[in-house]
C-alpha cells in the first residue's frame, strides 16, 4: 500500500468516524441549527415551493444510482478494456448506496414531521452524493479533463438534493451532512481498496 494511499483510507476513516459521532450526538435531541432551519421551511411540502421540492427529488433521489449503473453496464459492454474499471466504479456505487440502508435502522432517528423510516442518514442525499462521487471518479479515469466539472456538479447537485430534503422537511440539516460524511467515508475507503485512488498519472 502507497503512502497516498494510506492518506485516502485514513480521510475515509475519519470521515465515518465524524459520520458516527453526529449521528450519536443528534439522534434524541436535534441542534439549535436544524430546529431552525425545520421552523423556517415548515408546511412549505404542501406548498409551490414544496412542490417544486418535491420534483427535483424525484430525479436527484434514489434513481441517480440505477441510472448510473446502466451507464457503467453499457460502458463495460461496448469497451472491453474498461471492463474492470467499471466493475470496481460499481462495487464502489453500491457500498456508499448501502450506508443510508445499513445506518438507518442503527441511529433510528425521528423526522421534522410524520414520514415513514428512520431519518438519519438521508437516503435521497447519500444516492446524490454517491452518484456524484463515482461519476467523478469516472471521468478522472476516463476523460481527466472533464474531472473538475464532474466535480462542480456533483456538488452542486448533493446540495440542491439536501435542500430539497430540508425544504419538504422530511430531514434535519444534519441528516444530510451525515450523508455526505458516510458517502465520502465510505467511498474514499472503497476506491483506495480497490485501487481507484490515487491515479498512477496523479501528481504526488
Amino acid at each position: 500500500m502507497t503512502a497516498r494511499r494510506g492518506l485516502y483510507i485514513l480521510a475515509g476513516t475519519l470521515l465515518l468516524i465524524g459520520f458516527v459521532i453526529l449521528g450519536l450526538s443528534v439522534g434524541k435531541r436535534p441542534p439549535p441549527v436544524d430546529v431552525a432551519l425545520a421552523d423556517t421551511f415548515r408546511g412549505q411540502f404542501t406548498r409551490p415551493l414544496g412542490q417544486v421540492a418535491d420534483l427535483v427529488t424525484n430525479v436527484l433521489g434514489p434513481v441517480l444510482p440505477f441510472a448510473l449503473g446502466a451507464v457503467l453496464a453499457v460502458i463495460a459492454l461496448r469497451h472491453r478494456e474498461l471492463t474492470a474499471l467499471c466493475v470496481k466504479l460499481a462495487v464502489v456505487l453500491v457500498l456508499c448506496r448501502l450506508t443510508s440502508l445499513i445506518a438507518k435502522p442503527l441511529f433510528y432517528r425521528d423526522r421534522p414531521r410524520e414520514f415513514p423510516d428512520p431519518s438519519y442518514p438521508s437516503g435521497h442525499v447519500v444516492a446524490v452524493a454517491c452518484t456524484g462521487f463515482v461519476a467523478v471518479l469516472l471521468c478522472a479515469w476516463t476523460r481527466p479533463r472533464l474531472r473538475r466539472l464532474a466535480v462542480t456538479i456533483a456538488v452542486a447537485a448533493t446540495l440542491v438534493g439536501a435542500l430539497c430534503r430540508i425544504v419538504l422537511g422530511v430531514h434535519w440539516l444534519t441528516d444530510t451532512a451525515g450523508s455526505v460524511l458516510a458517502v465520502g467515508g465510505v467511498g474514499l475507503i472503497s476506491a483506495a481498496g480497490l485501487g481507484l485512488l490515487p491515479r498512477p498519472e496523479d501528481p504526488a
